[in-house]
């Protein structure tokens, strides 16, 4: 299978999401992939409100299986979440599980007038009610493949893994 260009992706995204971001939008990425794009399109679509970064480890429904991951980061805010639209960024969006933990830890911080969700790439395979309000590419992969992203001296490519 032939992946699409990341950096291709990311310039969509951001297209699809300039028209709704207001000055008062917060974005917020996801450890450590959404994280990654949260940057970029925090730089590309000049929003003013610092970045966010969310590391949900704590907050998902399978942390007493599968532990603390050994990179596990610690999430920062630096900005009041109460009463501000908010976009989280993620790379991709499976299970619905990472967001669903997200929106949890999310909300532990205040409550935004609103949460909008960005994706790199939707994977499909959900297991929970969520989809996101932008998406740059749908992809159907086996369920023994994962899309992963990765970052070389901050150009953006994706990988094909089998697992």
């Amino acid at each position: 299978m032939s992946l699409p260009d990341a950096e291709r992706l990311l310039a969509d995204l951001a297209a699809q999401m300039r028209p709704h971001v207001t000055p008062e939008t917060g974005l917020i990425g996801l450890h450590t992939g959404g994280a990654w794009l949260a940057e970029r399109l925090h730089a590309l679509l000049g929003v003013s409100v610092p970045l966010g970064t969310l590391d949900v480890s704590f907050h998902r429904d399978d942390y007493a299986q599968r532990g603390l991951a050994r990179d596990a980061r610690a999430s920062s805010i630096p900005f009041d979440v109460g009463g501000r639209p908010l976009i989280l960024v993620d790379d991709v969006l499976h299970t619905g599980r990472t967001v669903r933990a997200a929106l949890n830890e999310l909300f532990d911080y205040g409550r935004p007038t609103r949460v909008e969700l960005a994706v790199l790439i939707d994977r499909g395979g959900r297991q929970l009610p969520i989809a996101p309000t932008y998406c740059a590419a749908r992809l159907e992969l086996a369920d023994n493949e994962r899309v992963k992203l990765a970052t070389d001296d901050g150009v953006l490519s994706l990988r094909l893994v089998q697992e």
